[in-house]
């Protein structure tokens, strides 16, 4: 299927916005990416392969998947596949991308319906200000537009009091709270880089070696169970956040992910050369997901 050129040229605004506020507070993304030059693994950052990105939402009206997605089937991204985390209360779908040079995306939903009466009330205290779906009255053809929204608070800034109180229940609530549609992470395809960096394995070993603190949730390799996709991930850095009040407090932002799809068993026999995006393992896996998600949580953070 092809879609308007104008799609495609907003898309790319958008997503050069994303990327360039993401690189600003994400200190890991220069340090992996300068690593990789100096070793040569690429000759520049325009090299890497985005895998997919990342983007969390709050399951209530007027906001959530549903006003989220619009913005990106607007540019052609169409709906895959719905996973479940009972445990950390979510919903989530990914949706593949219209060009193959494009990330596949990735979006969560709080159940927050699912949550005590106590933090639906704090959550509801801020999302209850937005009184209409955002995404419709957006321009979605103007891509500087799209941008300055994904970075533009949709409600007031919390108290520090609201985030703890949130933290100690759902720390993906008290990371929304805060950062809203902020991208929560990007990811480095490392099956096309040269041999040595091109499996988690390896990539791992060169990210530890320069200093990178990577996510043991589930150890430091999560393996689908059909063995076809592999994920890694860093640690969320600390940032210093300022309540409502003046009050700051160090909170945790986002982090990069590491992914290596294995080429499908039908395709085995393919030479190297051939092999494009859709000849490898698609899609996402709920068991990875579910500890990478623990990259922003206190059990990793607490590293730094």
């Amino acid at each position: 299927m092809s879609f308007p050129d104008q799609n495609t040229i907003t898309l790319d605004v958008v997503l050069e916005g994303l990327m360039r506020r993401y690189q600003d507070r994400v200190p890991d993304v220069e340090t992996i990416l300068n690593a990789m030059v100096s070793e040569g693994i690429i000759q520049s950052e325009s090299a890497i392969e985005n895998d997919h990105i990342a983007f969390r939402t709050m399951g209530v009206p007027q906001l959530g998947i549903s006003s989220f997605e619009k913005i990106f089937q607007h540019y052609g991204y169409e709906k895959r596949d719905h996973y479940f985390f009972e445990g950390k209360k979510l919903d989530a779908w990914w949706y593949s991308p219209p060009r193959e040079t494009d990330p596949r995306i990735f979006v969560s939903e709080l159940r927050v319906g699912d949550l005590s009466e106590e933090s639906q009330r704090i959550i509801k205290s801020y999302t209850d200000e937005v009184i209409s779906d955002p995404a419709d009255d957006l321009d979605l053809n103007d891509g500087k537009a799209v941008d300055a929204f994904l970075h533009t608070p949709l409600w007031r800034t919390p108290t520090l009091s609201d985030y703890l109180t949130l933290l100690k229940e759902s720390e993906y609530a008290a990371w929304v709270i805060y950062n809203r549609y902020y991208l929560n992470h990007f990811t480095i395809s490392v099956h096309n880089l040269p041999n040595g960096y091109n499996t988690v394995a390896d990539f791992n070993t060169f990210l530890e070696k320069h200093g990178i603190i990577l996510n043991t949730a589930g150890g430091k390799i999560k393996t689908s169970p059909d063995g076809g996709l592999i994920q890694s991930a860093t640690v969320a850095q600390m940032i210093e956040a300022e309540f409502a009040g003046g009050e700051t407090y160090e909170i945790s932002g986002s982090y990069v992910e590491f992914a290596e799809r294995r080429v499908l068993p039908e395709f085995a026999n393919l030479p190297a050369d051939q092999i494009s995006r859709k000849n490898r393992r698609d899609g996402f896996e709920a068991a990875n997901a579910d500890k990478i998600f623990e990259s922003t949580y206190t059990t990793q953070t607490g590293k730094y």
